[in-house]
């Protein structure tokens, strides 16, 4: 890898990174498409790569997001076991799709996605503090509206579903689950914004840990790029976890959406042609 190449992974790393900790979907919807359409990587080996940096973002995020309450720890945990088996699955039946496959796949997720979050940017999911908030429910400070929220946990068996097909398609993919947990999670589940991103956060990278070790064994792992990427990513995570204490929820749900548009057209292109 020349020094231009490792630099642009770092940049690449970092955005990716920044994405990540701001929505808490990985930041792999970013780097595969540049591994793998702008870098020319095998779609294998951008996927494996990814999964890597989906960690370092779970890990940077979480240590971040300690303290604060938006972590639902009761949530995570219980999705989180639905998330690993569709990881698991992912890891151990993904070699007999073909590459126009998958970028079909990615296509049309990320194009569901966006139109999701477009026609929820107004809602917020927050009740007042003295809210009973159930067994998985929770309560944390929100900045925007400078005053103790709660929130209640509806749909679990759509959060369930939505947690086995996320992990199914980290592992598919590469791009972190949270790219599927934290819309629904918003949107049907009644968690507001920032508490679904940072629990996300959290499962990503427990998910991803399921289906790395298989890449690995397979020597799509690449050592140069995931550790040039992990680097990009660790400072990217800072710098977004910043800016997204600060940003309204309405216009990180519209970031998410113009992201998820952007690569949707990328990968449909790339499907047919």
């Amino acid at each position: 890898m020349s020094f231009v190449l490792v630099a642009g992974v770092i940049v690449a790393g970092a955005v990716a990174g920044s994405l990540g900790s701001l929505l808490g979907i990985g930041g792999g919807v970013f780097l595969v498409p540049f591994l793998n359409a702008v870098l020319g990587l095998d779609f294998e080996v951008a996927r494996a790569v990814s999964l890597m940096t989906v960690i370092a973002t779970s890990s940077a995020v979480s240590a971040g997001s300690a303290g604060k309450n938006t972590i639902n720890l009761r949530l995570g945990m219980v999705l989180e076991v639905a998330s690993t088996l569709g990881g698991l699955l992912a890891g151990l039946t993904v070699e007999r799709l073909t590459e126009g496959s998958l970028s079909l796949i990615f296509a049309l997720v990320t194009a569901v996605i966006a139109v999701l979050m477009v026609t929820r940017l107004e809602k917020r999911n927050v009740l007042s503090a003295d809210t009973d908030t159930g067994l998985l429910g929770g309560r944390f400070y929100e900045a925007e509206s400078g005053r103790e929220v709660a929130y209640r946990v509806k749909r679990l068996p759509l959060g369930l579903f939505a947690s086995f097909l996320a992990g199914a398609v980290s592992g598919t993919l590469g791009i972190g689950g949270g790219i599927l947990k934290v819309p629904i999670l918003n949107a049907w589940c009644g968690v507001p914004l920032r508490a679904a991103a940072a629990t996300s956060a959290l499962m990503i990278g427990v998910t991803a840990a399921a289906s790395v070790p298989l890449f690995y064994a397979r020597g799509q792992v690449d050592p140069l790029y995931a550790a040039a990427a992990v680097l990009g990513v660790l400072a990217g995570s800072r710098a977004g976890f910043w800016f997204g204490g600060r940003a309204r929820a309405k216009w990180l749900k519209l970031l998410m959406a113009i992201v998820l548009a952007a690569v949707s057209v990328l990968y449909f292109r790339k499907a047919f042609l």
